[in-house]
């Protein structure tokens, strides 16, 4: 059994780590909003339509910043038609998915939901097939106090204080050949800034994402970026940047190792960040918004894209085994060890469309990804500390070199989160965590999500084959801690701390 330590200094801070790292996505897509969040026929509806099931087994995940209404279905969605008596609003084919979209949740629905459940509402506008002006239009009725055309509406629909949304989104992936509305950044960036300017013309306060690359392999990775951002310059607080994965080669060791390319992402599109500073010589620099990211390559044909004019059709509905729970253990990894640049992230998505929990019918089940994320949200509050790591490790055909324990730690107050991945497939690892400048002295709680085969999942009938379960191995003396970690595992620990 080969030995690892991870040293784990007090003093070496990276920064606190944003809540909103730990967000979520709901697109009207498939079936995420219909048969998803919403479906007024369950059993389990509530008296507004919504899912209480699906509402209940998203609490312990903890989504914070929640992105709406999407996704590609933003850039030719138009808010107006989602608001207002349900029985008036139009029913109307969506181009991006190729879906019916009968508009029953919309802006005030989703307003509504966000406060109940606790959500940060982030909203996308539509700079694809809308306008700048349509954008503004839609932060007035959910922004302005009543006395103007749009806030007065928001009013006659039953909500006379303002929503109070924050957080936008200038329009999704519009460097992508497929968006609605593609442009090249030049064009694009004028539209952001056109649009970002009147939005905050009526609410100075706003946070705004404008759209950073969607994927590294596009031929314009990072030069869109660094366009955009010259051009929008102080009028956007954030650059957005996607990332889907996925074991294309069947080789479980080269997935796991997938984790360097998402840290290149980050600090790729953090030096364009830092060279647009510099290039403008400004004092306001933007920091990154994760708003996409996930495992999604199983359903990721023609025909699971495209949903033939019907309402609420099965698209892009992976069904997760154990890999990727660790892969998704692998993002937040990188998202901690980059909490001084990252500031915002979003799992995509929800429900049913590559998220963690499936419905069918009136059935529900947790997937593999459901656990980490539960494990790593509810120890979010903290300093990310910069781990060093001393132990074996593989090269990975695709990604280059990797320690088999991929790491990450938060401080927070009295108490030092450790997050392990143990990426070996065979072998357990011993684990030895230090902590100088300070000294670990118990163990408050811990938690592994393991298994036996790297696909193992769980399923309707079976659904509780991986998930987390209270994890023994542990130990603290001497002011440091050790663990023996099983193959194909990660760990969560909470040690009480001086």
């Amino acid at each position: 059994m080969k030995k690892t330590k991870v040293i784990l200094h007090k003093d070496y801070q990276i920064s606190p780590v944003d809540p909103r790292v730990f967000g979520g996505f709901l697109e009207h897509m498939g079936r995420a909003v219909y048969e998803g969040v919403y479906d007024p026929q369950s059993a389990h509806a509530d008296a507004d339509g919504f899912r209480t099931d699906v509402l209940e087994a998203m609490k312990p995940l903890g989504y914070t910043a929640m992105r709406y209404p999407g996704g590609n279905f933003a850039s030719g969605y138009h808010w107006m038609d989602g608001i207002g008596p349900k029985a008036k609003r139009p029913t109307v084919r969506d181009l991006a998915w190729q879906s019916l979209e009968p508009n029953q949740v919309g802006t005030d629905e989703f307003a509504k939901l966000s406060r109940q459940m606790g959500w940060t509402p982030m909203m996308t506008v539509n700079l694809g097939t809308g306008t700048p002006e349509e954008a503004r239009n839609w932060v007035e009725y959910c922004n302005a106090p009543t006395g103007t055309l749009y806030a007065n509406l928001r009013a006659e629909n039953g909500s006379p204080e303002p929503y109070d949304l924050k957080l936008w989104c200038l329009g999704n992936e519009m460097d992508g050949p497929w968006q609605l509305g593609h442009v090249p950044a030049d064009q694009y960036a004028i539209r952001a800034q056109q649009a970002a300017k009147l939005m905050k013309d009526v609410d100075p306060t706003l946070e705004l994402v404008a759209c950073g690359s969607c994927a590294p392999d596009l031929p314009t990775y990072m030069d869109w970026d660094r366009t955009v951002l010259e051009y929008v310059g102080s009028y956007a607080e954030y650059i957005s940047l996607h990332r889907y994965v996925g074991n294309w080669k069947g080789d479980t060791a080269d997935f796991l190792a997938v984790t360097n390319s998402i840290d290149q992402q980050i600090e790729e599109m953090d030096a364009v960040c830092r060279f647009v500073q510099a290039r403008n010589r400004s004092k306001k620099r933007h920091y990154l918004c994760f708003d996409e990211w996930n495992i999604w390559y199983r359903a990721r044909k023609a025909e699971h894209m495209n949903g033939r004019g019907t309402f609420a059709p099965h698209l892009i509905e992976e069904e997760y085994n154990l890999e990727d729970a660790l892969v998704v253990a692998g993002f937040f990894n990188s998202f901690i060890r980059h909490a001084d640049v990252l500031k915002i992230a979003n799992i995509a998505q929800i429900v049913n469309v590559i998220a963690p929990m499936l419905t069918r019918g009136d059935d529900l089940l947790l997937q593999t990804i459901y656990y980490p994320f539960v494990i790593y949200s509810q120890r979010r509050a903290g300093i990310s500390l910069q781990p060093v790591v001393e132990g074996p490790g593989y090269e990975s055909p695709s990604y280059g070199y990797v320690n088999e324990i991929d790491t990450s730690a938060i401080l927070g107050d009295g108490v030092l989160h450790v997050f392990l991945v143990n990426r070996n497939l065979k072998e357990s690892a011993l684990v030895e965590v230090q902590h100088p400048g300070g000294q670990l002295t118990g163990v408050t709680s811990a938690e592994i999500i393991s298994g036996t085969h790297p696909d193992e999942r769980n399923t309707f009938e079976q659904p509780n084959r991986v998930t987390s379960q209270p994890f023994q191995a542990v130990s603290v003396r001497d002011g440091a801690a050790q663990l023996e970690i099983p193959p194909l595992s990660v760990v969560a620990v909470s040690f009480t701390c001086a």
